[in-house]
């Protein structure tokens, strides 16, 4: 089930030089952080099978504060990864299954009247939540996913000229089919631009389906998913998110991220390139596995790790390298590969 990683992660043997310039009188402890990922995985590793790839990027967008959209085939776990990242953390939770006659109004809320006051007052829809899956994104019509990705983007609604904030966390995880399949409305690359990453799940390996039937022998209706724990809740996620933003990024590094973004803009493989949204994506993310990994310092192997699943659903192939049955996941390896890594 775990997402085809076709990038090569760098040796890490000279790891410590990234840390070079550091300014210890602004040191971060990023061990709280990496503690409460590898509790996080400890317990979703309860009930899924080789998902660990997908874990780690579920886990690092709710610490950036950033939405995930996972994508793949019927059946493969995306809905049951998303519910068990939810029940560990001590926060709201509500689920909006998408359907082709879901009006916005059932997602973000609309005005009823009220017979006592003769008043109308809004109702909240399910979008106000603090993790909230929306499932099966590309079955609503553009109307439906346009209201939600301007929740998504503000963190607010604008109702009859009353805004209404959302709370803190505010998370979404959105899972879709691939767009080839019958009855789906593809998202525009402006929508899917809101998300910090899409992680594309794949069929397990044989050996993971063997565990999978294992498991599951004796517990058809999934009892195991209750053990599942919270382990953290809103305090600990604002921690964590200012612990992120203070981890140590070398110049060069970020000229790194610069350069990778602005060669998808002038690739000839490419018909899109990704925005400036991407490269603060990629940063932001890559501080993240730094902190979940015990590091207080960004190396190239965090970029490289973040790179496919921040860009890979902001990038559009050129007509021949997709007639030539290339894909976007290639042409950003091989973007990484030839954009030289500073020293």
């Amino acid at each position: 089930m775990e997402e085809n990683n076709t990038h090569e992660l760098l040796s890490q043997d000279s790891a410590s030089e990234w840390r070079r310039g550091i300014d210890e009188t602004k040191y971060v402890d990023p061990a709280p952080v990496a503690q409460a990922a590898r509790n996080i995985k400890t317990e979703l590793n309860k009930v899924l099978i080789d998902m660990d790839q997908v874990s780690d990027l579920l886990i690092a967008g709710l610490f950036v504060g950033g939405h995930v959209l996972l994508e793949g085939l019927p059946g493969i776990a995306k809905t049951l990864a998303a519910k068990l990242l939810a029940r560990t953390i001590r926060a709201d939770y509500s689920r909006i299954q998408f359907t082709p006659d879901l009006m916005p109004t059932d997602v973000t809320g609309t005005s009823v009247f009220d017979l006592k006051t003769s008043q109308f007052s809004f109702r909240r829809g399910p979008i106000f939540s603090n993790v909230v899956l929306i499932d099966e994104i590309n079955r609503a019509p553009a109307k439906t996913q346009a209201a939600l990705m301007e929740v998504m983007e503000e963190k607010q609604i604008t109702y009859d000229g009353e805004v209404h904030k959302m709370g803190f966390p505010f998370f979404v995880i959105a899972t879709q089919n691939p767009v080839e399949q019958e009855g789906t409305y593809s998202l525009p690359e402006a929508q899917l631009d809101r998300f910090v990453f899409r992680i594309k799940v794949a069929y397990p390996v044989l050996e993971a389906e063997k565990l999978i039937l294992r498991r599951f022998e004796s517990d058809f209706e999934q009892r195991s998913n209750s053990e599942v724990q919270p382990i953290l809740g809103p305090t600990e996620l604002t921690d964590f998110k200012q612990r992120i933003e203070r981890i140590f990024i070398r110049s060069e590094l970020m000229d790194y991220i610069a350069a990778i973004v602005h060669n998808t803009r002038v690739n000839g493989d490419l018909f899109l390139g990704a925005s400036p949204r991407a490269s603060l994506s990629i940063l932001r993310t890559a501080k993240a596995f730094a902190a979940m990994q015990g590091r207080d310092f960004v190396t190239p192997d965090d970029i490289r790790r973040v790179s496919v699943p921040v860009l890979n659903h902001r990038i559009v192939l050129s007509h021949e390298r997709e007639m030539e049955g290339h894909t976007v996941e290639e042409i950003i390896d091989n973007i990484t590969k030839e954009i030289e890594i500073p020293r």
